[in-house]
């Protein structure tokens, strides 16, 4: 049977989705894998070009007769461009996506760009003769050459529209004194790499013994042969940067380049300093609100070799290095390293199959590693360091847990308990500054009792119920519904029913209580401006404030040395998420947020506040114990089946039409059943989706659990097939391999 090639044969258009088909030649079968870059004919006159391999198939697509045929391999091997396209197949193969939507994702597209200029004038005449043409010029009152010569003579070299600004001239005069040979103008193409302009001088670093020893242990094993990921598992401020900077500067020797993956924009304003003042220009940095000038700019120094460092969130996992040899991946666990947009990839996953098409290496890092690492670390896939004290010894904080349930019986229903406003006291008294934090991750109007802690949840799926319009509490994993209470069905109390708090009202409440003390709030309302994470950020470290309040934004990996307490204000708001992550969420935000508080020479406090101070995410979190948490966690989701134990498949869809909606769901799971005959998956749902109605689009969830993850993609392309009939043609489908946020 004759097969065929996908080939596109331009990579530089901004639209990636013409593609050319062509036959393989019987001598090219078994030998021709996607991203290869091949030799065909091209346009009427067959003239041959490079293009590169997009996929392979059996079906031709129109006429057998007119497809032509793939010369040769190129002989030039393989390109990074290459590498790129074939890392785009594996994400389709691995996530579920269209080719083209993988490519988009993967390839960094050329647009026309405005280049940013930089321009200068400078004198070319000797100081004797441009004070003769200048008297000259004045006896012929010539006065816009002289005011321009003038100024030229105290200083020979302007900035080009400083100099037009100042002497009050047109650019025309510039340019007839430029014919004159008086003046030079010079034009240079400046490189937008994002890092700021002003850095601090260079700080020598010198890693106390365990750092040292970690990275000795890493650099061995990689000259040993053992290219496993490696899996920094550090307290907070044990470090792990320094580790990072040391492997990065060995990667560099080598004549190789790195990735520095981060997961937040609110980071690069510390991270982007610190490894600036260690690599100077080498750096570029890369995130969501640069202009597309920058981004742009900093794929072509890469692509060029002139970079050697990319510093960025996922996206900057694509930068084109020809010599790729390290990825970074700071704070791992982090949700954001996971796209929300098709295709659904996830970070470190991607990163570990990336790095093996470049012979480059892979280390992650996180004081609250994700269940999926540590799982594969605790089984050898990853290699595990561990990193147990802080540098120089510091202590970790202390922490204290607050009972809400307490405080309500004793007639607090402030948003602050009795032992944080005299911990906040305290700190303001002796100049001390402090972090508010206020955990809202993954709330969506889950039940709780305020007087026992009781929250109402699915009998099927032990994920809490999420409080609907109407008064319905519904499981979004299973559909489960049932009508809302108005007392506890565990203590009888009427103090029943949805949080609700946001950062505008802990600011008004704190500076209620606290008048004198200097807020900064930090959320999405602050930080709309390009620079307002820096503004904030810079200002917090330069000690213009006591206090910094907002979400998780503020508690994940700044160093602020001043911090001596931070106050953790609900708990149970990620505790109880509708989402069987909930518990791993909420240690790992009430970790790292502890992990903020005495980072300098002077110790650190923490507070938190719970309603339940018994669930073990809280007490591990409280004990900075990431190992009992771990054998915790990993017991509820091996009995529930959940990952990293099984894989779990979510297939979530949408329409304007309910009622089409729910045919497609229910034909859609009849596929899937039938996909499972020997009863090696199990399929949940559908049920409505966390939010069941957005912008006028009713959304479904369907949930496939299994053991095998070649199994389930079996089960996704069988169900892709299944899409092409015509009930799925108004519906918009996608599919996401272990989600790490609701739908």
């Amino acid at each position: 049977m004759e097969q065929y090639a996908r080939v596109i044969v331009d990579i530089s258009l901004e639209k990636l989705d013409r593609a050319f088909t062509y036959r393989i030649p019987e001598a090219l079968l078994g030998r021709l894998e996607p991203g290869m870059q091949v030799e065909v004919p091209f346009g009427k006159s067959n003239r041959v070009i490079s293009g590169y391999v997009l996929e392979l198939t059996k079906e031709a697509g129109f006429d057998r007769d007119k497809i032509k045929e793939i010369r040769e391999i190129s002989k030039k091997g393989i390109q990074i461009e290459g590498q790129l396209i074939r890392l785009a197949a594996w994400i389709r193969h691995t996530y579920g996506s269209t080719m083209n939507q993988a490519l988009k994702t993967v390839l960094p597209v050329k647009r026309q760009v405005e280049e940013k200029q930089k321009r200068q004038v400078r004198l070319l005449l000797s100081e004797q003769k441009a004070r003769e043409l200048l008297d000259l010029l004045e006896r012929k009152s010539q006065l816009a050459r002289f005011r321009v010569l003038a100024a030229l003579l105290d200083t020979p070299c302007w900035e080009y529209g400083r100099l037009l600004g100042t002497c009050r001239v047109s650019a025309e005069v510039l340019r007839k004194m430029e014919e004159m040979d008086i003046l030079r103008i010079e034009q240079e193409t400046l490189a937008r790499t994002g890092i700021p302009e002003e850095l601090p001088p260079p700080k020598r670093i010198v890693l106390n013994e365990r750092q040292r020893q970690v990275t000795e242990q890493i650099l061995e094993g990689w000259e040993a042969g053992d290219m496993r990921p490696c899996l920094i598992h550090g307290v907070t401020g044990s470090g792990k940067t320094e580790i990072y900077m040391e492997l990065i500067a060995d990667t560099l020797r080598r004549g190789r380049e790195a990735i520095l993956l981060i997961p937040e924009i609110a980071l690069t304003y510390q991270t982007v300093r610190r490894f600036c003042q260690r690599f100077g220009d080498q750096v570029a940095v890369l995130h969501s609100r640069l202009s597309q000038g920058e981004r742009h700019d900093q794929f072509e120094l890469a692509r060029k070799g002139k970079l050697k460092l990319m510093i960025g969130p996922r996206s900057a996992l694509f930068t084109p290095f020809p010599k790729l040899g390290i990825i970074i991946m700071d704070e791992e666990h982090e949700n954001s390293y996971k796209s929300e947009m098709v295709p659904r990839y996830h970070t470190r996953e991607t990163a570990v199959y990336r790095a093996s098409l470049a012979d480059a290496r892979v280390v992650l890092g996180s004081a609250t590693p994700s269940m999926e690492a540590y799982y594969r670390a605790s089984r050898g896939e990853y290699r595990l360091l561990v990193l147990k004290e802080r540098v120089e010894k510091r202590p970790l904080p202390q922490v204290e847990v607050v009972d809400l349930r307490q405080e309500l019986r004793e007639g607090n229903r402030s948003m602050f308990s009795g032992l944080l406003r005299q911990r906040m006291r305290e700190r303001l008294e002796r100049g001390e500054q402090m972090m508010l934090f206020l955990n809202r991750r993954g709330f969506a109007g889950f039940v709780s009792c305020r007087t026992c802690g009781h929250v109402i949840k699915c009998p099927h799926c032990d994920v809490s119920l999420s409080l609907h319009r109407g008064g319905v509490l519904r499981c979004h994993y299973c559909g489960y519904e049932k009508p809302a209470v108005s007392q506890c069905p565990s203590c009888g109390s009427g103090y029943i029913g949805a949080f609700r708090a946001g950062t505008q009202q802990v600011e008004e409440a704190v500076r209620r209580e606290f008048s004198g003390a200097r807020v900064l709030r930090m959320d999405a309302d602050t930080t709309r401006n390009k620079d307002g994470y820096e503004q904030i950020l810079g200002a917090f470290s330069r000690g213009e404030a006591d206090v910094l309040l907002g979400t998780q934004m503020i508690v994940k990996g700044h160093d602020f040395p001043g911090v001596t307490l931070v106050g953790v204000l609900a708990a149970d708001l990620s505790l109880h998420a509708a989402d069987y992550r909930a518990a791993e969420r909420t240690f790992q935000l009430l970790t790292q947020a502890a992990g903020r508080a005495g980072r300098g020479e002077r110790p650190g406090q923490v507070v938190i506040q719970t309603y339940c101070p018994e669930h073990y995410s809280v007490e591990a979190a409280a004990r900075q114990d990431y190992e009992g948490f771990y054998k915790k966690e990993l017991l509820y989701r091996r009995l529930m089946g959940y990952p990293p134990v099984q894989e779990l498949l979510a297939v979530y869809l949408s329409g304007a039409d309910q009622e089409e909606l729910e045919i497609g769901a229910a034909a859609l799971k009849t596929a899937a059943d039938m996909l499972n005959q020997e009863g090696e998956l199990q399929v949940v749902g559908p049920g409505d989706g966390m939010v069941a109605k957005v912008q006028d689009q009713y959304r479904k969830v369907l949930y496939i659990k299994g053991e095998q993850e070649e199994k389930l993609k079996a089960c996704r392309e069988g169900l892709e097939q299944t899409l092409k009939a015509d009930c799925f043609a108004s519906l918009y489908i996608q599919f996401d391999k272990n989600p790490v946020s609701g739908y």
